[in-house]
């Protein structure tokens, strides 16, 4: 035994290499999973950071956001009424696991705040949900209940910012439906068969399926008087809108954004729909748009879109961005969908700190990068930390996400009139609307942004059910041909894992590895993979 490196590896973990004697995570699982065997041994450092300031950190303060947040019976309640709780909520921690697994130094750490920011954001959600819910408090409804606003989860959470001082929003299959993907992917299958059951057919988009199939199980809170819906993306998803409002019965506004959004006066026809949804607000509430608060909250996100812009240069020009693609993506996602909360700033002053000092140290946040990867269109939401994998296994490193770019632009506030244009751009650019399905000009982004973040590779997603970017499949085929670009497409179903496994992903992105970039895995370990049984 060569007591050295044992020594060496102790304090510092094991080195990422293919050689004999480095670190071998696909070993860790225990069988048909992707739970670990033990606990992933970093070196003396990172190993006390992640046990001390990951796990220890969250558990202790997901007890004290469900006590801030409105307390031990009400979450009580909400876990013996809905499956998605216990199933998703009370193990997150395996979620953190899988989406650092191999993390090391301020990459861990910057990461790991972005895990923190969306507990705390989650749990907000499902409080406020859990508050007002009349199914909680034997049918009565309750000043909460009055005081609660219900929009689908693709509306973003600034429309309401001229009611925050006495109302919340609160997305409607955000936290039932969504995170419970990323977390557990097993749970959402319930809400699938259950759509179908009723008779409608197996091809529509699984995501709008799901978010119809809570219904029909009767597995969401009634926490609003009325609801605020709209058209993003697709087709599919006006059908889950007209399915919510069969369920539901109660008050409902639809927002309207146009698939051609360039053209000025799509932006007025927006800007009256807007109007008209505040009017709907203003007649359900009693309560007047308070045009100076919504500006106050603006320049608020205004912030935050200011750094994430820092983030994206650093990402960009530099090797000490501290932020894994599977974080950056999703932490982007909730803030558009919820709007700006105080815990987006408390971890952006975080992220800073520890972005800075890699940037000042010029610290290689992930040395064993061998591409720099571009993703777009809509991920496998069951295989978030796919790109975890990839970089741990083939060194391609995520730098940015489609869903990270949304809403790419700040909104100006010194008139009504410009704070109105703007709003109606910025609900107009929601990514899927934009990227996916937003005309040609809108989905060839994508050239613009490699070049942007200096990327080598694209990780082309292929959901089997989107018609939209069905039909476009071939252009990029060409256009890939015609620019010498290496990409690889990654089948999936949204948030159903039956329809195309984990295990497939892994294996065409090994194919194309070994077969067209004719690579050797860093670890080989990860190759091959039985995790059908895991979350």
């Amino acid at each position: 035994m060569d007591f050295k490196k044992a020594l060496k590896d102790f304090w510092y973990g094991k080195p990422h290499t293919a050689e004999e004697g480095g670190r071998r995570l696909g070993e860790n699982y225990l069988p048909k999973t992707g739970i670990y065997k033990h606990r992933e041994w970093r070196g003396v450092k990172d190993t006390l950071y992640y046990f001390q300031n990951i796990w220890l950190y969250n558990y202790l303060h997901m007890v004290m956001d469900v006590m801030k947040y409105g307390g031990l019976i009400n979450f009580a309640k909400g876990v013996w009424r809905y499956r998605w709780v216990g199933q998703t909520y009370l193990p997150v921690l395996h979620w953190f696991d899988r989406g650092m697994e191999g993390m090391r130094g301020e990459a861990l750490r910057g990461s790991a705040w972005h895990y923190r920011a969306m507990v705390n954001a989650t749990i907000y959600q499902f409080m406020a949900m859990f508050n007002a819910d009349t199914r909680l408090h034997g049918g009565k409804k309750n000043d909460a209940w009055y005081h609660t606003m219900a929009m689908k989860e693709t509306v973003w959470g600034g429309m309401f910012y001229g009611w925050r001082d006495k109302f919340k929003a609160v997305a409607l299959e955000m936290i039932p439906y969504f995170v419970t993907c990323h977390v557990n992917s097993h749970t959402v299958h319930n809400y699938i068969d259950a759509v179908q059951s009723i008779g409608l057919p197996g091809d529509p988009c699984p995501m709008c399926q799901a978010e119809s199939g809570l219904y029909v199980l009767d597995d969401i809170p009634d926490y609003s008087p009325f609801m605020i819906t709209c058209n993003e993306a697709c087709d599919g998803s006006v059908g889950t809108a007209i399915l919510q409002d069969w369920f539901n019965d109660k008050p409902l506004f639809a927002l309207q954004m146009p698939m051609i959004f360039d053209d000025p006066l799509a932006n007025k026809f927006v800007q009256k729909d807007i109007e008209k949804c505040w009017k709907f607000i203003e007649d359900q509430t009693g309560v007047p748009m308070n045009f100076d608060l919504m500006c106050e909250y603006i320049e608020r996100q205004n912030e935050l879109m200011k750094f994430e812009w820092e983030k994206w240069e650093v990402a960009a020009k530099t090797d000490s961005y501290p932020i894994n693609g599977v974080a950056q993506a999703l932490y982007r996602i909730y803030q558009s969908q919820m709007g700006d909360l105080p815990i987006w700033h408390e971890v952006d002053g975080h992220v800073r700190k520890i972005m800075e000092r890699a940037v000042r140290n010029k610290t290689n946040t992930f040395p064993n990068t061998r591409h720099r990867v571009i993703a777009w269109s809509c991920a496998p939401l069951y295989y978030s930390n796919w790109c975890t994998w990839a970089y741990n296994t083939w060194g391609l490193n995520v730098i940015i996400n489609m869903d990270s770019l949304m809403f790419d632009m700040t909104i100006r506030t010194d008139s009504y009139e410009n704070m109105l244009e703007d709003v109606a751009q910025y609900h107009m650019w929601a990514p899927m609307r934009r990227m996916a399905v937003g005309g040609m000009h809108h989905i060839f982004e994508l050239w613009d942004y490699m070049e942007r973040f200096n990327c080598d590779m694209v990780a082309m997603y292929d959901q089997l059910q989107c018609k939209g970017m069905q039909g476009v499949h071939g252009l990029f085929e060409d256009e890939f041909r015609d620019r010498n670009i290496p990409a690889f497409w990654i089948p999936h179903a949204l948030p159903d894992s039956r329809t195309v496994s984990r295990a497939e992903i892994r294996r065409l992105i090994n194919d194309y590895m070994t077969t067209v970039m004719h690579e050797e895995p860093l670890d080989p370990s990860l190759l091959e993979l039985d995790d059908d049984m895991t979350w």
